[in-house]
């Protein structure tokens, strides 16, 4: 394995899945990290990433001191407001930190040394890479570690159905009624072949969709968990003892690491889905990585969709080359 030195940056807004993807990568590339939870202000904000002048400036008071010298190695972004600040670093740092952008930048991928796009996104160029899913940790190691975590699924009836739920998004309703189809589908299931059902919900996920759960399977062995309030989040533990597992359609990240578990995934769809994301859903399938909610799909173990080890080996020779030009 290359091995690369100096200081990697991860740089991400507060949004969830896009710190999940960058320090999922940053981890693979095993560096001293740090990360930077960065919100530009106007006129930045509005502009990420092409208004690239301006350095600090683009940040608000309290956050400048954190974005200045030394300059890392590596920075890697992930998400709009991120790509300003790893463009920026190209130039501030004259060349010298290598620049990693994850998710379609929206402008010419050239700003980047690489851009990491999932295929859906159809961004090319000679710097991009392209995976079919969004970048994770999940692999055996993860899953063994989460099965540690949560020893007592173990007694749970088998077979054990991890149902991740997401919420609502532009084109995509997961109202009550939708919470509401898909309950009486589990339990339908679960009235026919037995098992345990494990339920849980996203930082996105509204109130009404936990409800219709909590009341529709309150009598079926498993859990629903919405927070804290539910206790520490079983989630490792969920896809490391999931034999089934059911994702709704909003979430490309929830997918992609459901993918990447091993066992059947299945989703339910109720209404067309929008053009990048219907494109994404077929891609899956045609690999057979992803299946209908009515589809009868084998219990047997499935490929698992686990890219990003490879694309920072990919990157760990290209950094190194970089550096060894330079």
């Amino acid at each position: 394995m290359v091995k690369l030195h100096g200081e990697c940056w991860v740089i991400t807004d507060a949004a969830a899945g896009n710190q999940r993807q960058a320090l999922a990568l940053a981890e693979h590339l095993q560096m001293p990290l740090r990360h930077l939870v960065l919100e530009p202000r106007a006129p930045w904000s509005w502009l990420a990433p092409r208004l690239a002048l301006g350095g600090a400036l683009a940040l608000p008071a309290a956050q400048r001191g954190s974005f200045t010298p030394p300059w890392p190695s590596v920075a890697i972004g992930c998400g709009r407001s991120a790509a300003l600040f790893t463009r920026m670093l190209r130039g501030l740092s004259g060349g010298q930190c290598y620049t990693l952008q994850i998710l379609n930048p929206r402008i010419d991928p050239a700003h980047w040394d690489t851009v990491i796009a999932p295929r859906h996104d159809h961004v090319e160029g000679p710097n991009v890479l392209r995976p079919l899913g969004s970048l994770n940790l999940v692999g055996d190691e993860w899953l063994a570690d989460g099965r540690d975590s949560c020893p007592g699924f173990a007694e749970l009836p088998q077979p054990r159905v991890g149902v991740l739920l997401g919420g609502p998004r532009k084109g995509i309703a997961l109202d009550a009624g939708y919470a509401s189809q898909l309950a009486a589908r589990l339990l339908e299931r679960q009235r026919v072949g037995g098992g345990s059902l494990l339920v849980l919900a996203s930082r996105r996920t509204p109130s009404a969709l936990i409800e219709v759960f909590r009341l529709a399977l309150e009598d079926i062995p498993g859990l629903v968990w919405a927070g804290r309030d539910d206790g520490r989040n079983p989630y490792p533990g969920v896809l490391g003892w999931a034999d089934r597992l059911i994702v709704t359609p909003d979430s490309v990240n929830m997918l992609s690491e459901a993918c990447a578990v091993g066992c059947p995934v299945q989703t339910f769809v109720r209404a067309p889905l929008p053009a990048k994301l219907a494109r994404f859903h077929q891609a899956l399938h045609d690999a057979g990585l992803l299946h209908a909610m009515d589809e009868t799909v084998s219990i047997a173990r499935a490929p698992p969709l686990r890219e990003t080890a490879a694309i920072a080996a990919a990157l760990r020779e290209r950094i190194s080359a970089r550096a060894g030009n330079s």
